[in-house]
């Protein structure tokens, strides 16, 4: 499956979410999000920008998951663009289990509490950090991503195709404050990189 997307920084994340209502998006899923990034000891996926995920919903109906491959980036024409392939794998405790097995280690957590809709044939996903920006991320074709970036009333120069780490590197430059893209960063605890997220 072919991946396009946008991202951009919400300012008013109540009057995005009523501005989508009204416009007839339907909310598939409300609750968090949780990523765990996986690569080998040596890094031999992040260097041919390659990434294994397993992503975690988990919400009041319970936990389910998805083990996600995305191939290299590329940008098409302002969209940033990816190959990703992806299959359902029960609650994600047994596929953790299986990759830990295998040698993959965890590079990267990122948990975030989030609202996806489905409008005009994208999907749209409201996304809220432990410590950051509040991001909407728009995925589709450009043409229905162009017309929901309308239907939102925000402008096509608050979207950029730029990767997470570049908006982490935003909100901390405007902040002086240091992000925190899962839960034991708020704790002091960053063991992560944010240049593999």
């Amino acid at each position: 499956m072919r991946e396009v997307e946008l991202k951009g920084v919400v300012a008013d994340p109540a009057a995005l979410r009523a501005r989508l209502l009204a416009a007839g998006a339907r909310e598939v899923y409300r609750g968090s999000l949780l990523d765990a990034r996986y690569d080998l000891p040596s890094r031999d996926l992040l260097a041919k920008d390659h990434v294994l995920r397993l992503r975690v919903y988990e919400d009041d109906a319970g936990r389910r998951a998805m083990l996600d491959w995305k191939g290299p980036t590329s940008y098409d024409t302002g969209y940033k663009v990816r190959e990703e392939i992806s299959t359902p794998c029960g609650d994600g405790l047994a596929m953790a289990e299986i990759l830990a097995r295998m040698g993959y280690v965890v590079i990267r957590e990122i948990d975030r509490e989030i609202e996806q809709f489905e409008v005009q044939g994208t999907t749209c996903r409201v996304e809220r950090y432990p410590r950051m920006d509040v991001l909407l991320e728009i995925e589709g074709e450009p043409e229905a991503i162009e017309a929901v970036i309308t239907l939102v009333g925000m402008t096509r120069a608050e979207f950029t195709s730029e990767r997470l780490p570049e908006f982490v590197l935003r909100y901390e430059a405007r902040t002086g404050e240091r992000a925190a893209l899962c839960r034991r960063e708020l704790t002091g605890d960053y063991r992560y990189s944010t240049f593999d997220a």
